[in-house]
């Protein structure tokens, strides 16, 4: 499988892989339809976020040889690494903060139980919390994994157009990725 390693629309730096939007965390019996109910609430989150974090639980999985990411070729080998183990470092410290912050309201949310009706905030921070801790897992096993980083002129192509601005090519750039790369859901990574 191959993983990516590229700039977006605003120049920020996006890991994702090839695949589309998996299946979330395994199904609970208790209080299925509740259960069932927040997965579709976090499914509706950003997909970018989501297909991130998957790519980073994906990436991190024990496997043969060494990890494949392209990238755009507009830097040296070392610079690449450099620029993808602080990228890792700084997405394992918000992964932190962000999972020690949901650890702080999934109590105040379990009290919300007490209110009548379903309790869909406790499940949806559950799933999120779920989602992250794989990440997080994901994202440790990168930094120590061997990488292989290729070059690929079409992520080079994309990377010019975002520097240039050149808005009016990035549908073009999209779907050329989307057939060449089979990413059916590039536009949701890289664009608006």
């Amino acid at each position: 499988m191959n993983f990516f390693f590229v700039r977006d629309y605003r120049h920020r730096h996006r890991f994702y892989s090839a695949e589309p939007l998996g299946p979330l965390p395994p199904k609970f019996s208790k209080s299925r339809a509740i259960w069932e109910a927040a997965k579709k609430k976090v499914t509706g989150l950003n997909p970018r976020m989501l297909l991130q974090e998957q790519a980073f639980e994906h990436g991190g999985r024990p496997g043969d040889g060494p990890l494949r990411i392209l990238h755009s070729g507009h830097s040296e080998d070392k610079a690449i690494r450099t620029q993808f183990f602080f990228f890792l470092q700084r997405q394992r410290t918000r992964h932190i903060l962000v999972l020690a912050v949901e650890a702080l309201f999934l109590p105040v949310s379990g009290l919300a139980a007490l209110l009548p009706g379903p309790n869909i905030f406790f499940y949806f921070l559950a799933i999120l919390m779920v989602i992250q801790w794989q990440a997080l897992r994901g994202i440790t096993r990168l930094i120590h994994k061997d990488t292989e980083f290729a070059s690929d002129p079409l992520l080079a192509e994309w990377e010019a157009a975002v520097g240039a601005r050149a808005e009016a090519r990035f549908p073009e750039l999209l779907a050329r990725l989307e057939t060449v790369h089979g990413l059916p859901s590039a536009h949701k990574i890289l664009w608006k």
